[in-house]
Parts: C-alpha cells; sequence; structure tokens
C-alpha cells in the first residue's frame, strides 16, 4: 500500500484543492440507519463550534512538536478508551470533488483519505468512519466523548505504531464547517478523525453535523 513520498509541492497542491471539497462535503454520505416512523435523538456535542481562526500576513505559523515519521499508509487504528480496533481502507475523492465514504457494508472500517498527509507524517492526516449504518452503530459512534488527553493507535505498513493523543472534540454544523482549520498543512504530525454528529436530518437523509477529533503524534513505537 506504500507509495513513494512524493515531491512536496505537489502534496500540497493536491491537498490544497482537495481540502475547498472536503471542508463542505466530507461524510456528507451518511446512512439513513433508523426504522421509518422511529425518532431520532441528537447524539450529546462534545464541544462548541470554534470558528476557524483568521489568515492575515502576520499571523506566524504554528511551532512544530513531537516526533515526526515517513510516509506510510495506516493499516489500523485503535482508541482504546471506545475500544475501537478496526481495519483500514483508502478513501478518495469522486468527480465531483466529494469524499466517498468507508463503505456502509462494513461497520467496522476507518477510511484514509489517501491524497493527504499518512498517519505521523508531517501535515494533518485524515481519518472518516460511519456514526451508524443501515444495520446498526459503526466504528466511530462514541467519537465524540473522546477526552483531550486520550490516546489513538494507528499502526502503519512499515510496522510502525503512531500514538497520537488526542487535543480537543469539537462538533461543526456541515453548512458552517471551518475546512481551513481542519484541514490547513501543519509542520508537525497531527490527525484528524471525522464522523456524523448533531442530530439527523430525515429531508435530506442526513446528520445536520460533523464530529472532529484533533489530535498530535506524541511517541512511535
Amino acid at each position: 500500500m506504500d507509495r513513494p513520498p512524493p515531491q512536496r509541492t505537489g502534496r500540497l497542491l493536491r491537498f490544497g484543492l482537495a481540502a475547498t471539497a472536503l471542508g463542505a462535503l466530507v461524510l456528507y454520505n451518511s446512512v439513513d440507519a433508523t426504522p421509518a416512523g422511529s425518532s431520532v435523538a441528537a447524539p450529546a456535542v462534545a464541544a462548541p463550534a470554534v470558528a476557524a481562526p483568521p489568515t492575515t500576513a502576520a499571523a506566524k505559523p504554528p511551532a512544530k512538536r513531537g516526533p515526526v515519521l515517513p510516509r506510510s499508509s495506516p493499516t489500523r487504528v485503535r482508541i482504546p478508551q471506545l475500544m475501537v480496533d478496526a481495519p483500514t481502507t483508502e478513501l478518495t475523492l469522486n468527480a465531483t470533488g466529494q469524499l466517498n465514504a468507508p463503505p456502509v457494508d462494513d461497520k467496522n472500517l476507518v477510511g484514509w483519505y489517501r491524497d493527504g498527509a499518512s498517519p505521523g507524517e508531517p501535515g494533518a492526516a485524515v481519518l472518516a468512519g460511519h456514526v451508524d449504518t443501515r444495520t446498526g452503530p459503526a466504528v466511530f459512534l462514541m467519537l465524540r466523548v473522546l477526552l483531550p488527553g486520550n490516546k489513538i493507535e494507528v499502526t502503519r505498513a512499515d510496522k510502525k505504531v503512531a500514538v497520537f493523543t488526542v487535543d480537543s472534540v469539537e462538533t461543526f454544523e456541515k453548512d458552517a464547517f471551518p475546512d481551513k482549520r481542519v484541514y490547513a498543512d501543519t509542520p508537525d504530525a497531527q490527525l484528524r478523525l471525522i464522523t456524523c454528529g448533531g442530530s439527523y436530518d430525515r429531508t435530506k437523509k442526513d446528520y445536520t453535523s460533523n464530529v472532529v477529533v484533533f489530535a498530535h503524534l506524541e511517541s512511535v513505537r
């Protein structure tokens, strides 16, 4: 699954273009998992929405922190606090620039946006998963209850395990998603876990929000 590291400029260009699309459209391909006529309780909001920081000429880049790794595809994701232990699959953009959601026939599967950073590489690696499917709860159902300091372990194709520490868990309305904040390139190795959240809109057949976990690489084993 590993690919030779692309030229830095090339990756940034591809990721910059993708970020514009992903910011508004990631995980819009959710599935109505509830039977007709039943009520849907809104998941608890983990944290209030935070607007994207302003971009100005005087703004300083974030300080680099922690270790970094060369590019290598993720193969498995573990979140001990949530008892998540799931394999990964690669995600791409469709013809309209939307991120293709992970297959809905596998509830325990996490998707990695392969044209962005890999987990442990400098940049913000993106992992996405369903909160539910037509057959029941899915891999990121409880993502919203993670707390700062919790750990996320990503096993990579090079056999290294990248251990990330959660910085924050936040919920954003899909029509006000802060794409620059979530997908901006970073000098250190960071991770974004994304799933659906908020209430379920039966008219649109979609959840109204996205839950985003922000984390940074703490150690490697």
